[in-house]
């Protein structure tokens, strides 16, 4: 298979966004990122329309010199294709795999969904506190997570390896302390992400540290 060409389009601090961007520095996987702004609404311009009908970010293109280009506008099913061309975040026994995808899920199916910008721009004209929202909503997949890693974690989230789950959960947890969610009440989460943030490719893929970063939030 010839060297891909790999395009992510971005926001700084979209959650589904970082885990691309950890992913493709934990694979050490070259990248172009093309921030697309959330505030300002880029994500419904005609031209992202074009690449992601959703109207949402990542968006994560793949070209190659010899097939047609991949393009892929969800990050489990992205995180799943990069995978596949480049291993190394999944175990490799199939009951370790299904814990880690099953972790995915409780934060890419249970937890982003709800918490993110869209769904908030929804709930606040119902008179509902945003914040609370986002806050009460991570609580709950925290604790599941929790629940689960208890049995499972070493160094990372399962056994002493950077998986899929880890790559998921960091990002997730940065958009958490936003919301107000003390961390440090879920042991092992906290635990492990410490871990992680040592990671060059949790450190690459920071929120804090990206082109389209403002100042003010630059590390």
């Amino acid at each position: 298979m010839s060297t891909p060409k790999i395009t992510l389009y971005t926001y700084f601090r979209s959650s589904s966004s970082a885990r691309l961007r950890i992913a493709l520095h934990h694979k050490s996987l070259p990248f172009t990122s093309i921030p697309i702004n959330l505030l300002q609404g880029e994500q419904q311009s005609p031209d992202n329309l074009s690449r992601n009908p959703s109207g949402t970010v990542p968006t994560l293109v793949i070209e190659y010199a010899d097939k047609s280009p991949v393009t892929i506008t969800q990050s489990i099913a992205a995180l799943e294709y990069l995978e596949e061309i480049s291993p190394s975040l999944l175990p490799s026994d199939p009951a370790s795999r299904a814990v880690v995808r099953s972790l995915c899920q409780i934060l890419a199916s249970d937890v982003q969904p709800v918490t993110n910008l869209k769904i908030l721009k929804r709930v606040a004209p119902l008179g509902m506190d945003r914040e609370a929202w986002s806050r009460e909503l991570f609580e709950d997949g925290f604790r599941a997570y929790e629940a689960i890693v208890k049995g499972t974690a070493g160094e990372f989230s399962v056994g002493d390896d950077v998986t899929m789950a880890d790559v998921c959960l960091v990002p997730t947890v940065w958009g958490a302390e936003r919301a107000g969610v003390k961390v440090e009440e879920y042991p092992t989460i906290s635990r492990i992400v410490e871990r992680l943030e040592g990671v060059e490719a949790v450190q690459k893929g920071h929120w804090r540290t990206q082109g389209d970063t403002p100042e003010e939030f630059r590390l």
